[in-house]
Parts: C-alpha cells; structure tokens; sequence
C-alpha cells in the first residue's frame, strides 16, 4: 500500500474525519486489522484564515506548498489537500511537488457523471461558490449546470461553516436553515448537492436533505485510498 500525504488542519475538524474515512475505507477494502499508510501536516488555521480574508492568495500557495514538501520528505507517496477552499491554490503545491496531487473536485465529480446527474447544487465557503476555481473545473472537466444559492443564502452557509462547523459547533437550527437552502436549489432544478466544504457532512446526512447527497470529504478520502491501494 503506498502512503497517503494529508495537508490538514483547515479545519481540524474535518481532517480528523478525513482520518476517520480513510481508515475506515481501508478497513473495508482490505478487512482484518488493516488501516491505511497516511501522514498528516496539520497547519494552524488562524493564519490561514486571515489570509483567506485579505485575498493573500499567492502567501497562501506558498504555505501549502511547503506543507506538501514536508510529506513527500517524510515518505508520502501522494497528496491529499483535506479542505475544499484551498484549492484555490492547488497549483502551487501541486507545482511544489514530485508525488500525485489528488484534486478534491475530481472524485466528486466523477461520481456524479456515474449517477448521471446533469445539474447540482454547490453548497460551500463563500469563496468555493462564488470563485471559479472550483465551480469551472466541475464545468470544464465533468460538463456539469453548477447552481449556487444566492446572496443572503450564500453568507448564511458561509457564516455557519466558520462561525460553528470549524469549532465543532453544530446546532439544529443551522441543519433546518440548510436543508431550506437546499429545497430552493432543488425548486431551481438541482438534482443533487455538492456538499463543497469539508465540514458540512458534519452537519447535513442523506435523511437531512430531500436530494442525493455528494459528500466531497468522504469522496476524496475514498479515492486516495484506492489510489493507495490499486497503484504499483
């Protein structure tokens, strides 16, 4: 099995359930007492954070990058980005890098084309839905309609995503204004959801939601541990 590089911490989170997936997919791949070969860097958020904020997008590329160095040092043999809004800066560490990056958009994307769905709703930070980055490599390379909430909807689930979902917060009320978000996009023709931020399957499951959920965490951490275990 080849060794999976996580780049983590934004938020942790997330990454410890990006941990928690990867093992458990591997388990179930390999049974037994099997886990997967994984290394985690996991950067402090706060400077992140505030850097997202001043649009310090090329320092961003930089501090990733050199995260990504740091696990192919220590012997990954791919990298894994846990967080869907720093990929935004995925070329620079992909640039930085030797070893396969994994980009978070391309699992999800594929799953979609194999469910045969068309159209489908993004729901993430307010820079995964409102940059391209993101929503054009799921155009582009998956020929997918991308819908996004609007305005007010957008800060909503931006606002719940660093104000509760980063600190572990997760409050009912915030389910319920999610799954109303997720009606409307349905209303505006969504056969699915993207759910394009990594802590958001924290809060929303299948039975939350009244369209086919496509859980970008769970997703990457699928296909990696594939990659680690198919690749020779």
């Amino acid at each position: 099995m080849k060794t999976i590089g996580i780049i983590g911490g934004m938020s942790w989170e997330s990454s410890a359930a990006y941990y928690r997936l990867i093992n458990q997919h591997a388990k179930s791949r390999l049974g037994g007492h099997h886990n997967a070969r994984s290394l985690m860097v996991t950067v402090d958020f706060a400077p992140i954070e505030a850097a997202q904020r001043a649009g310090d997008w090329d320092g961003l590329g930089h501090r990733l990058a050199a995260a990504a160095k740091q696990l192919e040092a220590g012997g990954a043999d791919m990298v894994l980005l846990a967080t869907n809004t720093m990929h935004r800066v995925y070329e620079a560490i992909e640039a930085a890098v030797a070893i396969p990056f994994l980009h978070i958009a391309d699992p999800s994307g594929m799953a979609l084309q194999v469910a045969g769905i068309e159209k489908v709703a993004l729901l993430g930070t307010r820079y995964t839905m409102e940059q391209d980055f993101y929503i054009g490599r799921l155009r582009g390379k998956f020929g997918l309609d991308v819908l996004v909430p609007d305005e007010i909807q957008r800060s909503e689930v931006h606002r719940v995503i660093y104000d509760e979902l980063c600190h572990g917060d997760i409050r009912p009320e915030s389910r319920d204004a999610y799954r109303a978000i997720i009606e409307v996009l349905a209303a505006r023709g969504a056969q699915a959801v993207i759910l394009g931020c990594t802590e958001i399957g924290l809060l929303i499951e299948p039975e939350d939601a009244m369209l086919p959920l496509f859980d970008t965490a769970a997703l990457h951490a699928q296909a990696a541990v594939d990659w680690a275990i198919d690749t020779k």
